[in-house]
């Protein structure tokens, strides 16, 4: 058994909120049903040009809304998984290195592929399992993204993934085209939509204007399309907060969707910083 997670990134640094990260992740046995499903609205719209969120019009709305309906049909009966997380800049780390700041973007992106998808939950028969982790353009020099990509392939040695045979090989750890992977351009979609919502930019407006721009209304219905799914799958779902894991810490594996809310170890609250 494999599993493939597609990752993602977007808004750094936010007005309330910062550090956004995105995974899909899709079983091998469930890869070519998924990609035929998603290619095949894409090839119905036209959608021929590469899917962003930042490529929402009022133009566009309709299609996109379409290949979201299927992408979270997918979600809903479980052929893909999506995590996001996001931290909140009310929540000021402390005790920080010059190591730690220099290194935020890829010890988050560590700690996100670690647990967002609570992969240890996920292989209890401890069968020989593989995870590919593909990633969008990594943003930093060839010899940081070597090393991150070597830190990822060592989560086999963690306890608990060491323990139910849960296996990163070099090769599978990778960057990619987007361009290529229609998942992954369906999660920057999502990704984008949480960053654009929480951050509080469906209230925007032009300089000087006093209505909204056309391009934020039609984002925003495309936002509110999207969290209706969410809340299809999970009534009444906050996208600011960690999704709870009912007591049971293996829905962090079964749960189909979740968010997490990355809270420092160490933070103090700075009131400023919310909303």
């Amino acid at each position: 058994m494999e599993y493939t997670i597609w990752c993602d990134e977007s808004e750094r640094k936010g007005r309330y909120y910062s550090n956004f990260y995105g995974g899909v992740l899709i079983r091998s046995k469930d890869l070519k049903h998924v990609n035929e499903t998603l290619r095949a609205v894409c090839t119905y719209h036209y959608l021929n040009d590469e899917i962003k969120w930042t490529k929402v019009t009022g133009a566009y709305l309709e299609k996109y809304k379409a290949l979201m309906d299927a992408f979270f049909t997918l979600v809903k009966n479980d052929k893909i998984k999506v995590r996001i997380m996001f931290s909140k800049n009310a929540h000021v780390p402390q005790d920080l290195t010059k190591e730690h700041r220099d290194n935020e973007y890829f010890l988050l992106y560590y700690q996100f592929i670690k647990h967002a998808f609570g992969l240890e939950h996920s292989n209890p028969e401890s069968r020989p399992l593989y995870v590919r982790v593909y990633f969008d353009h990594l943003p930093d020099t060839l010899e940081k993204r070597q090393m991150f990509k070597e830190y990822i392939k060592g989560i086999q040695s963690v306890r608990e993934f060491n323990r139910f045979n849960i296996r990163f090989r070099k090769n599978d750890i990778t960057e990619v085209d987007s361009k290529h992977h229609v998942a992954l351009q369906c999660l920057d979609v999502v990704l984008g939509s949480m960053a654009f919502r929480l951050n509080d930019k469906h209230k925007e407006k032009p300089p000087g204007a006093n209505r909204r721009g056309k391009k934020t209304i039609a984002k925003e219905k495309l936002y509110r399309h999207i969290n209706g799914h969410i809340c299809s799958i999970r009534p009444k779902f906050n996208v600011g907060i960690s999704t709870g894991h009912d007591n049971d810490r293996a829905n962090r594996w079964h749960h189909s969707y979740r968010h997490w809310l990355f809270i420092p170890a160490r933070f103090k609250v700075d009131a400023n910083l919310y909303k």
